[in-house]
C-alpha cells in the first residue's frame, strides 16, 4: 500500500469517526462549551470596548452636561423672575381694588391715587415720596390715606412728585376722637416711629382696643378718618391727662399705593388762636 492510499484511508477514518461522534451526541457538550467560552470572550471584549469608549467620550459629555445645566439654570431664573413679577402685579391689583372700594364707600371725597417711589433715609424723620405733584393737582396740606386708614398729609410739592409727612413723624400732630370713650385727644409721632395719645381727659373711660378717628378739629384733617386703636393706657393720679400708646391701622413699612384727598383744603386757624399770656 503506497502512502497516498494510506492518507486517503486515514482521512476517511477521521471523517467517519467525527460522524459517528456527531450522531451519537458526543460532540454536543464540546460544542456548548466552545460556544460558552466564545460568549465569555465576546462579553469581556465588549466590556473593555465600552469602558474605553466611555473614557474617550466622557470629557465631551461633561461639557455637554454643563452647557445644558447652564441653560436650565437660566430658564429657572427667568421663570422665577416672571413669578415675582406676577405676584407683584397681583398684589398691586388687590391694593387698587381695595382703594377703589374705599373711595366708593366714601364718595364725599375726591381721590388721586399715587405710588410710593421713595422714603426719607433719615432715622429721625418719617416721610415718603409719591409720584404725583402739582401737575396732578396735588397741594400742600392735602390728607393722604389708604383703605386701612390715615397715612399723613402732603408736606412739600414739586411738579411731578410730592413728599408725605407720616403720622409717625415727630413733627406730626393730629387732633383725634376716641369713639368708644367719646372724648378727644391729640395724636403725636416720635423719633422712633411710635405713635402716642396725649391730652386724654382723666374723666374719660379709655380701654385697650378703643378705636381712634380724626376729629376734624384744628382744620388740618377731615373728620372720621381711621387712625388705629389704643394698645396700652398710662394713668397717673397727679397728672392732668391720661396718655396711651397707639397701634396705627396702616402698615407704614409696606406702603405702595396711597390716595390723596384732593377736595380737602386745610384751614390754618393759628391766626385766630389767642396768644398765650406773657409771664
Amino acid at each position: 500500500m503506497n502512502s497516498r492510499s494510506l492518507q486517503t484511508t486515514i482521512i476517511f477514518l477521521v471523517i467517519g469517526g467525527i460522524l459517528v461522534l456527531a450522531f451519537s451526541g458526543a460532540l454536543g457538550s464540546a460544542s456548548r462549551g466552545f460556544t460558552a467560552a466564545l460568549a465569555d470572550v465576546q462579553t469581556w471584549i465588549s466590556g473593555r470596548f465600552l469602558g474605553f469608549q466611555d473614557f474617550i467620550t466622557a470629557p465631551r459629555d461633561i461639557v455637554s452636561l454643563r452647557s445644558r445645566n447652564a441653560e436650565l439654570e437660566a430658564q429657572v431664573s427667568q421663570l422665577q423672575a416672571q413669578v415675582i413679577e406676577l405676584q407683584q402685579r397681583v398684589s398691586e391689583t388687590e391694593i387698587l381694588a381695595a382703594l377703589v372700594d374705599f373711595s366708593r364707600a366714601n364718595p364725599e371725597s375726591a381721590y388721586k391715587a399715587a405710588s410710593v417711589i421713595g422714603r426719607d433715609p433719615s432715622p429721625f424723620l418719617h416721610y415718603v415720596i409719591i409720584n404725583r405733584g402739582s401737575n396732578d393737582g396735588i397741594r400742600r396740606g392735602m390728607p393722604v390715606v389708604t383703605n386701612q386708614g390715615l397715612v399723613g398729609r402732603i408736606d412739600a410739592v414739586i411738579a411731578d412728585a410730592a413728599r408725605v409727612q407720616l403720622i409717625t413723624d415727630p413733627g406730626s400732630s393730629v387732633n383725634v376722637y376716641l369713639r368708644d370713650a367719646q372724648t378727644s385727644a391729640v395724636l403725636n409721632g416720635s423719633v422712633t416711629g411710635d405713635v402716642s395719645l396725649d391730652l386724654i381727659s382723666q374723666n374719660a373711660t379709655v380701654q385697650a382696643g378703643d378705636l381712634i378717628l380724626t376729629s376734624g378739629l384744628g382744620g388740618g384733617y377731615p373728620a372720621d378718618l381711621i387712625i388705629g386703636k389704643i394698645v396700652t393706657l398710662r394713668v397717673l393720679e397727679f397728672e392732668l391727662f391720661q396718655q396711651a400708646t397707639v397701634q396705627p391701622a396702616v402698615d407704614f413699612s409696606r406702603l405702595e399705593i396711597v390716595l390723596v384727598i384732593t377736595n380737602f383744603r386745610p384751614v390754618d386757624i393759628a391766626p385766630l388762636e389767642p396768644e398765650s399770656a406773657s409771664p
